[in-house]
C-alpha cells in the first residue's frame, strides 16, 4: 500500500501540476469566484462560518479583510506558479485560499467541487523542488498526486453516497435533472428533456458512474487515462446541459495526466525557431535562373548594356 501510494513519478509532472493548480487559483480569483468580493456588503449577522471557521476562530470578513486577502493570494499564486519557494509560498497560498473558501462557503451553499483543489493545494508544498522537463523521478512528488487523485475520487464517491442518503431511491427515480434543467438548462438539455425516460436513465448512470468511480486505480495505464477521458466528458456533457461547470475539480483531476509531456514554451520556442530561417532564407535566396547566362548564338549581335558594366570591367560602348 505505501509503494502504491509513493509511487515515484517525474519531476516535470509535479511542476507542470504545481503550474496548473497555482495559475488557477488566481484564474479562479477573478473568474469564478470574484462573487465573494460582494459578502463584505451582506450583514454580519448571516456570516454562519463552517466548522473550521468556528474552531479557529476567524473574524468576520470586512471589506479591508476580503481586499488585502484578495490581493494577496493573487500576488502569491502567481508567484508560486513560477515554481520557487514552494513550501513557503505553497502553504501561504494554501492558508490563504482556505479563508478565501470559509468566507465564500458561510453564507448557506457549500460547493463539493473544491475538495480535490484542496487538497491539491495542501499536498503540493510536500513535493519540494521540481523543475518542468526533468525525468527524474520523485517519492515526495508521487505521493502529492496520489493523494489529490484519492480527493478526485472521493468526491464523486460521496456524492453518490449523499445522493443516496439524503434522496434515497426517489433520487434515481424523481425529477432532479428535470429541475435543474428548468432552472438552468440549455436548449441542448431542451432537446434531450423530450426523449421519454431519458433522465431517468440518465440519473441511474450519474449513481453508477460515481459509486465505480474508484476503479480508476485497479486500471493499466492506458485505460485509466480512458476512464479519465470519461470523466472529463462527463463535465463536458454537464456543461453544455445545465451549465454547472466543476473548474476546481476539473483542474485537480489533471493529477492523473502526463503533465510533464505538455510543454508550452518549449514548443512555441521550437515553432519560432522553424520559421525564423524560413523567412530569413526566403528574403536572401536568389531565384533559380538567377545569374544563369543564356547561351549566346553565333553570328548574334551584343545587346546594349545600358548603364551595367561589361563583364570584363572594360568601359561600355565602342
Amino acid at each position: 500500500m505505501s509503494r502504491w501510494l509513493t509511487e515515484a513519478v517525474p519531476r516535470g509532472r509535479v511542476a507542470a501540476f504545481r503550474t496548473l493548480i497555482y495559475l488557477f487559483v488566481a484564474a479562479d480569483l477573478v473568474i469564478f469566484t470574484p462573487w465573494v468580493r460582494t459578502r463584505v456588503s451582506v450583514p454580519g449577522d448571516l456570516y454562519q462560518p463552517l466548522l473550521i471557521g468556528r474552531l479557529l476562530p476567524l473574524p468576520t470578513p470586512t471589506s479591508a479583510l476580503v481586499a488585502v486577502l484578495f490581493w494577496s493570494l493573487l500576488v502569491l499564486a502567481l508567484l508560486a506558479a513560477t515554481g520557487r519557494a514552494p513550501r513557503l509560498l505553497g502553504w501561504t497560498v494554501c492558508a490563504l485560499y482556505l479563508e478565501w473558501m470559509i468566507i465564500a462557503m458561510s453564507y448557506g451553499k457549500v460547493d463539493h467541487d473544491r475538495f480535490g483543489l484542496l487538497v491539491a493545494l495542501a499536498v503540493l508544498p510536500t513535493a519540494g523542488r521540481a523543475r518542468h522537463g526533468d525525468t527524474t523521478r520523485t517519492e515526495a512528488g508521487g505521493w502529492a498526486l496520489r493523494v489529490t487523485q484519492i480527493a478526485v475520487v472521493c468526491t464523486y464517491f460521496l456524492a453518490a453516497w449523499a445522493k443516496l442518503r439524503f434522496g434515497g431511491l426517489d433520487w434515481l427515480t424523481g425529477s432532479v435533472l428535470a429541475r435543474a434543467i428548468i432552472r438552468r438548462g440549455t436548449d441542448l438539455a431542451d432537446v434531450i428533456a423530450h426523449v421519454p425516460y431519458l433522465l431517468i436513465v440518465a440519473q441511474f448512470g450519474i449513481v453508477a458512474f460515481e459509486l465505480l468511480s474508484p476503479v480508476v486505480f485497479l486500471l493499466p495505464a492506458r485505460w485509466r487515462l480512458a476512464m479519465v477521458g470519461f470523466f472529463y466528458s462527463f463535465h463536458a456533457i454537464t456543461i453544455a446541459t445545465i451549465t454547472i461547470s466543476f473548474a476546481p475539480h476539473l483542474a485537480a483531476m489533471t493529477s492523473f495526466l502526463p503533465l510533464e509531456r505538455v510543454r508550452p514554451l518549449v514548443w512555441a520556442r521550437r515553432l519560432v525557431g522553424r520559421r525564423a530561417p524560413d523567412a530569413s532564407d526566403s528574403t536572401i535566396q536568389d531565384p533559380p535562373d538567377a545569374g544563369a547566362a543564356e547561351p549566346v548564338r553565333a553570328g548574334a549581335a551584343a545587346e546594349p548594356l545600358g548603364d551595367q558594366a561589361p563583364a570584363l570591367g572594360r568601359p561600355a560602348g565602342p
